[in-house]
């Protein structure tokens, strides 16, 4: 799918993978929401790139409405949406003090990190569904999601995050089969070890980063949240690529814990 002259609409736009996502679709021609809860820094890239910013939570629906409503009129035609947006928690199933895990914090990462990619998924589709055709084949437009590698082996204490990115997985060949007959193609993206400002600076976080970095296969390194967004773009543009979760990760296996 040619981007040029295009919307796209990216949860999680602020920071981290969805920001290089934001960047890398503006690049390519599109005009982009970045849909995001922190309003200084989504009004800041959204001006750099010629965007437009809607402050979004991704779980409520009234929100990812408006933010789809803003993507829906922008003036060309809305045909991309990618979620990024998702929070993390640490918590064993059943604490070392003898504690079961707290059943609001899995509420929140499950609704936050599945139910938000399945309201942005959704929403978007339906307005996709009312564009033109974008070629001879029919397309009028791709969803990607972001899971994670913990969807897949999750690490002990990640019960509650690994739970929403394996939804996230689950949901790739349903969705790709659904949205089909409006033209709707959909892949899911798992990254491994990404380097984002999340680590922080400094000696201390090198350290902690190069731990991190150590299973890795090859490259000897974090992954680049500009790769991310390079393989974003990849899976749009190429038309044959539908219903597949792939795996970005260096080649990474996690370790129990």
């Amino acid at each position: 799918m040619d981007l040029n002259g295009t919307a796209a609409i990216v949860s999680g736009g602020a920071s981290g993978l969805g920001e290089a996502t934001v960047r890398e679709l503006a690049a390519a021609g599109c005009k982009v929401v970045v849909a995001d809860l922190n309003a200084d820094r989504g009004t800041a890239i959204a001006t750099e790139i010629g965007g437009v910013f809607a402050r979004t939570d991704v779980s409520d629906e009234e929100s990812v409405a408006q933010a789809v409503a803003a993507a829906d009129g922008l003036g060309v035609p809305l045909r991309v949406a990618v979620s990024c947006a998702g929070i993390g928690w640490a918590a064993r199933t059943v604490g070392r003090d003898g504690a079961p895990h707290d059943l609001g914090a899995y509420r929140k990462v499950i609704d936050v990190n599945l139910i938000g990619t399945f309201n942005l998924m959704r929403i978007a589709a339906a307005a996709i569904a009312k564009t033109d055709p974008a070629d001879a084949d029919g397309q009028r437009g791709v969803v990607i999601n972001t899971a994670s590698i913990a969807g897949i082996e999750g690490q002990t204490g990640q019960i509650a995050y690994s739970a929403s990115k394996g939804g996230i997985i689950g949901m790739t060949v349903p969705a790709a089969r659904d949205l089909a007959a409006i033209g709707v193609r959909v892949n899911t993206i798992c990254p491994g070890i990404i380097d984002t400002p999340i680590y922080g600076v400094g000696p201390a976080s090198e350290e902690f980063k190069a731990k991190l970095a150590a299973p890795v296969v090859f490259p000897k390194r974090m992954g680049r949240a500009s790769e991310f967004a390079q393989l974003v773009r990849s899976l749009i543009e190429n038309d044959y690529m539908n219903a597949e979760v792939v795996r970005f990760d260096g080649g990474i296996r996690f370790q129990p814990k």
